[in-house]
């Protein structure tokens, strides 16, 4: 399964993990996705969506 936002895309990004010994190791910042029942073109569907649409109202949940 996708790590991605059905509503705007926002998927992982990559960076480094440092240690002190400056070893550097890539790492993933996954996006902190939720399964939602949303109302979805006139029905209920499950999406996924990241924690910031949930927020800011671009989804409407099902009752």
């Amino acid at each position: 399964m996708a790590n991605r936002c059905e509503i705007c895309g926002k998927g992982p990004t990559f960076g480094r993990n440092v240690s002190h010994a400056h070893n550097v190791t890539p790492r993933r910042f996954n996006p902190n996705l939720q399964t939602v029942r949303a109302s979805v073109g006139g029905g209920n569907r499950r999406v996924r969506v990241c924690t910031r649409c949930l927020r800011s109202g671009k989804v409407v949940k099902a009752a």
